[in-house]
């Protein structure tokens, strides 16, 4: 098979969560530990750092990447789900992984994945393991894919465990409380394995310290130990300015993070936290910290967290898309100084609306559309639903269209919004004609018009 051939083969004969959902969830460790075991437990061969949680875990986990890159590591990176290109999942070095390896991997294993039939997740979780070791990595950051206990990835035994903020998504297979959720994220944690969380969350703070004295594991509550407070101000350029406070050796470094949005907050202050954690594996300094955070879209491209894809009318997308995550968002946009403010919505359809419509403002003009994979929520549905809750606007039945509805429309002092859902941003990053040159042509702009660096550091 040749690499199209490949990805066909993997999203039409593997089941893939992304797309259709439950159906595709697994709730044991059979296959992953087969398929491991077949492939010799590649992941042996290299150092591993272990990040889940509901919010912040994939820019928790290419902050780290970027930090471990900045210090000279060769390092690994494998995330989920991919925006626009299957190969997102799995980088070395903010490469992505080449067309070749994919397919030499599939044909190569062909007959033991036939007989095995594992899941999408599965087999993608197999490939970047196996492909971390041929590429001789130094260390691989790996995302959790859902939950933690029963999530393929959790085969691997890491240097470090990072749990970040717990919130209500897939309440379907993990749980119906953030209790519940919060057991499943707990399972990342190994026996004599630190571990970080980014944020004390008083109703589940105990799962976590318990679940650590069980298995002999030290645990860092980040927020006890540092503060992370960003600037005062707008900044269209996708940079912001932000105090790092090291409450425990009395530092304050003022720097700039390479990511814009105030909910990051929280995880710089996890990976200030996990970096310090992991001083005696891992040699850095707190410049390869700042520097790491700095750099992190031009070292690992991360995309899709608060990003600045055009101006006159400003237009900002973000993947959140559980009530914690888009509460943060929205609490954001309502301080952007604008004259009208449009929503591109849309959510996947095991998403329970009556959570998360409350949350979005009635004095907003909405283009309610829906995302290029089978999970997505008929825009026809959500606009109905959305009546409900006093918001109103038109729905579109793709996001290209609904996007440039709302430009068609705006002026330039309006602020265009776009999210709901990690596909309605797929699909928008995605889309050739408007939105692709769009973000491009943007990004150049903007980054040609950032500020130099600053850093300090006090007692």
């Amino acid at each position: 098979m040749n690499y199209s051939q490949t990805i066909e083969f993997l999203y039409s004969k593997l089941p893939a969560y992304h797309r259709i959902g439950k159906m595709a969830y697994k709730s044991n460790l059979g296959n992953i530990t087969a398929l491991d075991e077949y492939l010799e437990h590649p992941h042996k061969n290299y150092r591993t750092i272990h990040v889940a949680g509901t919010n912040g875990k994939g820019s928790v986990s290419h902050l780290i990447a970027s930090v471990l890159m900045e210090a000279g590591f060769r390092t690994g990176l494998y995330t989920s789900p991919h925006l626009t290109d299957f190969r997102e999942r799995i980088t070395v070095d903010g490469k992505l992984i080449e067309k070749k390896a994919v397919t030499g991997f599939i044909n190569s294993h062909m007959g033991f994945l036939q007989t095995l039939e594992p899941s999408f997740f599965e087999m993608t979780v197999a490939l970047a393991f196996d492909y971390f070791s041929v590429s001789k990595v130094d260390v691989a950051v790996i995302e959790v894919g859902l939950g933690g206990r029963l999530d393929s990835t959790n085969i691997i035994t890491p240097e470090l465990s990072v749990i970040t903020n717990i919130g209500h998504d897939h309440m379907d297979l993990l749980g119906n409380s953030i209790e519940k959720i919060a057991l499943e994220k707990a399972g990342i944690i190994k026996p004599g394995i630190p571990v970080v969380i980014s944020e004390t969350q008083p109703e589940i703070k105990d799962i976590f310290t318990d679940k650590a004295a069980s298995s002999g594991s030290e645990i860092y509550f980040a927020d006890r130990n540092y503060v992370c407070k960003f600037d005062e101000g707008t900044n269209l350029t996708g940079i912001r300015w932000f105090t790092l406070t090291d409450k425990i050796n009395n530092i304050s470094f003022h720097t700039r993070s390479g990511l814009a949005g105030e909910y990051q907050a929280k995880n710089i202050q996890a990976v200030f936290q996990a970096l310090r954690v992991l001083e005696a594996s891992f040699s850095h300094s707190s410049q390869h910290i700042i520097e790491g955070i700095r750099n992190v879209v031009d070292n690992t491209h991360l995309t899709g967290r608060w990003q600045t894809v055009g101006t006159k009318p400003l237009i900002i997308c973000d993947t959140a898309h559980n009530r914690e995550g888009l509460e943060c968002v929205l609490d954001q946009i309502s301080r952007m100084p604008r004259k009208h403010l449009r929503i591109v919505l849309g959510f996947v359809n095991d998403k329970d609306l009556n959570l998360i419509l409350p949350l979005f403002p009635h004095n907003a003009i909405y283009y309610f559309t829906r995302a290029s994979v089978p999970r997505a929520l008929d825009e026809r549905i959500l606009e109905s639903e959305a009546l409900k809750f006093g918001l109103t606007g038109n729905s579109y039945d793709n996001v290209e269209s609904a996007l440039k509805a709302a430009r068609t429309d705006a002026g330039e002092n309006d602020l265009i919004f776009a999210g709901g859902s990690t596909f309605i941003v797929a699909d928008l990053l995605s889309c050739s004609s408007t939105c692709s040159k769009l973000a491009m042509a943007t990004a150049a702009a903007l980054m040609n018009g950032c500020p130099s660096t600053h850093l300090t550091a006090s007692r």
